[in-house]
C-alpha cells in the first residue's frame, strides 16, 4: 500500500525562479540545506514537497507505505544507485519509483525502457529513500556494485597515517571500492549509535552485526559482499596497524577516525577462527557522551547518596557489574563532578577508553610490567588526591588499593561481581583480610543497562498477574491507576520498540552492622539482607522503579536483573 504525505497547513509555493535554485542545488551537491532561505522553507521534508508539487508529482510518505518483499523481482538494482531510486510499489502495469532527484526525468525514462513498462516517480525525502535502500539491499551495496568505486573515501578521515607493504593481500585492502566499503560500515554504525561492530566469519560467508542499545541486530548484507571477506580484514588491520599477514594469532590494535565531522575511536580485536578471521571493534564515541552523574540518568536519592560518597578524604569506592554495565562511564563521570585545581587526581586503565581534560591517566602495559599493580605504587609516589584503578583483578591490586585508602586516599575501582554485596566476599577471596575489606570500603554501586522505550511507539497497557512476575508491584499499579507501557516498534527505533539505555542501581552504603558481618566472613546473601533492612534498593527495586516511570519494560528488567 503506498501512502502519501499530505498537505501541510500552510505549505510553500515555489516559483520558477525557486524552482530553478533547487534544480541546481540538487545538481551540484545533491542537498538543499543550502537554500532553505531562498526556497522559504525550513525542513528537507518541506524543500522536497514544495518542489513535488511544483513539479505536478506526488510525494511519498516512505515509513508508512507497506512496500512488498518481491518489489526488487526483475528491477534492474543497479539502478537505484545511479539514479537515487527505489521501487515503491504499481498502479496496474505502471511501476512507482520513489525517487530524491525529481528533475530527473532522463533516470525514469532509462527504468521503464529496462523494465519494458511505464514508469511514474514520486518524490521521497533522501533521509528516508536512504534508510529504505540500506534496510532492503544493505549496508554498502553501492560500492559492491562497483558504481561508487572512487578515490573518495567519503565522510571517514584516517587521523593517523598507516603502513602497508607491497602484498597482494594490502594492494586488495587499499583497492578504493574496498577502502569506501569499509568506510560504508563504519559510518552506517556511527550513524546509528552502535556500541560494537561484530564482523564473524562463517560457513555461510561473512556476517555483520551491530550492538545497538546492548543488543544485537545482524545488519542487512548484499551476498556478494563475501567476496571482500579477506580484503575488509585486512583494511581494518592496515588501519589499525596490525600485522596483516599474521593470520594464525589474536591481536588487538586501535583506529582514530573523524566520522561524519566526529571525532572517534575504535578498538580492535581480531581472532582466528574455523571459517576465518572474527572482528569485534568497540566504538568510542566521545561526543555521545555525557560525563556527568546527572547526565548519565542517576536518580535523584541514588545521586545524593553517590554525591556525598565521591567527596569523602579516603577510602575505597567500588563499582561492580558484568562487561558492558557502564561502570567505566559512572566512574568518570564521579571525576568530573570532584576534579578542580585543588584535587590531584591519577587513573590507570587499561585500555583508557576516554581521554579526560584535567585528569592524569595512564595506559597499563603488562608486557613490560606495568600492571594495576605496579602502576598504583607509582602513583602514590605522585602526591595524588584521588585515584582511579581499572579493575581490582588480583591480590596485588587489592592489597595496593587497600593500602592507599589507609595512607589518605580516596581510591576508585571496578570489580566483576553480580550484586554490590558480592564485592565483600570478592576481595576476601583474593586474599585481602576481612576486617582491612570492611574498615577501608566506603561506598559499592552495582549496575546494570537497561534499553529505554522508544518515545515514539510504546504502547500503554494494564498487566495482567501472569504478565509479570511475583515481585512486580502490581497492587500498586491497579490501585494508584499508574501508566506502564511495553514495546511495539517502529521506524524510529528500527522495529525494536527501544531507544537508549539507562542504568539501574544498586548502591550499598555499609553500616556498622554490614562491616561487622564483611568482617566476619558472611555470605554476601546475608549482608544483602541487612543492606536492604537498612534501605538499600536493589538492582531489581530500581528496575521497577523505571518501569513505573516509563522509562522501561518489564521485560528489560527481567532479562537484565535477576529476582531478589
Amino acid at each position: 500500500m503506498i501512502a502519501y504525505v499530505q498537505p501541510p497547513e500552510n505549505p510553500v509555493h515555489l516559483n520558477a525562479i525557486q524552482l530553478k535554485i533547487a534544480r541546481q542545488a540538487l545538481e551540484d551537491d545533491g542537498h538543499l540545506g543550502q537554500v532553505y532561505n531562498q526556497l522559504g522553507v525550513r525542513r528537507d521534508d518541506e524543500a522536497f514537497y514544495a518542489i513535488a508539487q511544483a513539479l505536478g508529482m506526488k510525494m511519498v510518505d516512505i515509513p508508512k507505505c507497506e512496500i512488498p518483499q518481491n518489489i526488487l523481482d526483475g528491477f534492474p538494482v543497479k539502478m537505484i544507485h545511479k539514479f537515487g531510486v527505489f521501487p515503491v510499489g504499481q498502479e496496474g502495469n505502471t511501476a512507482l519509483i520513489a525517487t530524491c532527484r525529481p528533475f530527473d526525468l532522463h533516470a525514469i525514462d532509462a527504468i521503464a525502457a529496462a523494465l519494458g513498462r511505464p514508469a511514474i516517480p514520486v518524490v521521497a525525502a533522501p533521509a528516508e529513500l536512504s534508510k529504505l535502500i540500506k534496510a532492503r539491499l544493505g549496508v554498502g551495496a553501492e560500492t559492491i556494485e562497483g558504481l561508487l568505486a572512487q578515490s573518495d573515501d567519503g565522510d571517514v578521515e584516517m587521523l593517523e597515517d598507516v603502513d602497508w607493504d607491497q602484498s597482494s593481500d594490502a594492494a586488495m585492502a587499499q583497492e578504493a571500492s574496498v577502502v569506501k566499503l569499509v568506510n560504508d560500515i563504519l559510518t552506517e554504525a556511527v550513524e546509528v549509535g552502535t556500541s560494537d561492530i561484530h564482523i564473524e566469519a562463517q560457513e555461510s560467508g561473512m556476517k555483520i552485526r551491530y550492538r545497538i542499545d546492548g543488543v544485537l541486530q545482524t545488519q542487512p548484507m548484499p551476498p556478494e559482499i563475501n567476496r571482500f571477506q579477506s580484503a575488509i580484514v585486512s583494511r581494518l588491520k592496515i588501519m589499525a596497524r596490525l600485522n596483516i599477514a599474521e593470520k594464525r594469532i589474536p591481536q588487538d590494535g586501535r583506529i582514530k577516525l573523524r566520522v561524519a565531522d566526529r571525532q572517534v575511536d575504535l578498538r580492535l580485536s581480531i581472532i582466528p577462527m574455523l571459517h576465518g578471521e572474527g572482528i569485534v571493534m568497540r566504538i568510542l564515541d566521545k561526543d555521545r557522551m555525557n560525563f556527568t552523574l546527572r547526565g548519565i540518568g542517576m536518580d535523584q536519592d541514588i545521586y545524593e547518596q553517590f554525591g556525598q560518597l565521591i567527596k569523602l578524604p579516603h577510602g575505597i569506592i567500588l563499582v561492580t557489574g558484568p562487561t558492558g554495565s557502564g561502570k567505566t562511564t559512572t566512574l568518570y563521570s564521579a571525576l568530573n563532578e570532584i576534579k578542580d585545581e585543588a584535587t590531584k587526581i591519577i587513573t590507570t586503565e587499561d585500555p583508557i577508553e576516554y581521554q579526560l581534560d584535567g585528569i592524569n591517566q595512564i595506559q597499563v602495559h603488562t608486557k613490560v610490567g606495568l600492571t594495576f599493580a605496579a602502576s598504583l605504587r607509582a602513583i602514590l609516589r605522585h602526591d595524588p588526591d584521588v585515584v582511579l584503578v581499572g579493575e581490582i583483578r588480583d591480590f596485588e591490586t587489592a592489597e595496593n588499593a587497600i593500602q592507599a585508602s589507609l595512607t589518605g586516599h580516596l581510591v576508585f575501582s571496578t570489580l566483576h561481581t553480580n550484586d554490590a554485596a558480592g564485592a565483600y566476599t570478592r576481595m576476601i577471596d583474593m586474599g585481602i583480610e576481612p576486617f582491612l575489606v570492611a574498615t577501608t570500603v566506603e561506598g559499592i554501586m552495582a549496575q546494570r543497562l537497561v534499553r529505554r522505550l522508544c518515545p515514539h511507539c510504546r504502547q500503554a497497557y494494564v498487566p495482567r498477574p501472569e504478565d509479570v512476575p511475583p515481585d512486580f508491584p502490581l497492587e500498586r499499579v491497579l490501585d494508584e491507576k499508574i501508566e506502564i507501557f511495553r514495546p511495539v516498534g517502529c521506524r524510529a527505533c528500527r522495529m525494536t520498540g527501544y531507544s537508549g539505555r539507562a542504568a539501574l542501581y544498586e548502591l550499598l552504603i555499609p553500616t556498622d552492622e554490614v562491616r561487622q558481618k564483611a568482617g566476619a566472613k558472611a555470605p554476601s546473601n546475608e549482608i544483602k539482607k541487612i543492606a536492604r533492612a537498612a534501605g538499600m534498593q536493589t538492582l531489581r527495586d530500581n528496575g521497577w522503579k523505571k518501569v513505573l516511570s516509563g522509562m522501561t519494560s518489564v521485560e528489560e528488567v527481567i532479562r537484565t536483573a535477576k529476582a531478589d
